[in-house]
């Protein structure tokens, strides 16, 4: 705990372990089983409980609430964990609940994320790095978030979803069903409406690569057939390609749901 500050008002249970550098500010609480990185940052009236780890350099804004009971009734206080990567910005009134013992007792979230206010990540979900979780969007249990994933306001996601990498979630949308890698979905029942283009470029992407993309997007999404029998014929036609390889690996994955498709044309 050597140069780590503590206000007076804040409430840290010995048993916790408090890492170099650790600014905990006024009235927080931090229970027995937490254990917090190097120059992690409590702002003020945050609560950390549980088996909770919270990585290097993350920040925690007021009135969050990390590591306390999930919001499950099937949840018999098992010793389940929360696990929170490195330099994090966690802000304000975000809640964020430990695993259970049927989604193999651990949620888990990535480096590098921004969770704006009011956002929730449920039990037993994987968030990747470098994601994005807009004001209020909420994740439901079992739910798996790639990397360099944007969730856009108010936006719901479903019990067991999965949101490949690079994957945008417009805001208010419900999202129902699995969301490909590179995938752009919106509407009040989440629809596929083509791919991330604009991400794509931010990330440095180069113009082949996203003109590959789109032109086995059309073919998986708009060609002929099942959509097994695409899946095959655009691996066929494009195994040499790294990035749209990711999408039929992921398509291949079957889960509990379908994948979210595009809207389909009024007659």
């Amino acid at each position: 705990m050597s140069n780590s500050i503590i206000h007076p008002t804040a409430v840290i249970s010995p048993k916790a372990s408090i890492g170099d550098g650790v600014n905990i500010g006024p009235f927080c609480v931090v229970g027995d089983n937490v254990r917090l990185a190097d120059n992690v940052t409590l702002k003020s009236h945050v609560v950390v409980e549980g088996n909770t780890e919270i990585g290097q350099g993350t920040i925690v804004f007021p009135f969050a609430s990390l590591g306390t009971q999930p919001q499950d009734l099937k949840y018999a206080s098992e010793q389940s964990k929360l696990i929170i990567g490195k330099g994090n910005t966690i802000r304000e009134h975000v809640t964020m609940n430990p695993g259970t013992k049927d989604g193999g007792m651990e949620t888990r979230v990535g480096d590098a994320c921004l969770f704006m206010m009011g956002s929730h990540v449920a039990h037993d979900c994987v968030v990747g790095n470098n994601v994005i979780m807009a004001n209020n969007a909420t994740l439901a249990g079992h739910v798996s978030v790639g990397d360099y994933v944007i969730i856009g306001g108010l936006a719901a996601v479903l019990q067991f979803v999965r949101i490949g990498d690079h994957a945008i979630i417009g805001g208010m949308s419900g999202v129902e069903s699995d969301v490909i890698p590179y995938g752009r979905v919106k509407g009040e029942r989440a629809h596929l409406a083509g791919l991330n283009l604009i991400g794509l470029e931010r990330r440095g992407f180069d113009k082949e690569t996203i003109r590959g993309l789109q032109r086995a997007y059309n073919q998986l999404f708009g060609g002929e057939g099942t959509m097994d029998e695409r899946i095959g014929t655009v691996s066929e036609d494009y195994g040499y390609d790294e990035t749209v390889m990711k999408i039929i690996e992921f398509a291949r994955e079957k889960t509990k749901f379908p994948l979210c498709q595009p809207q389909k044309k009024s007659a």
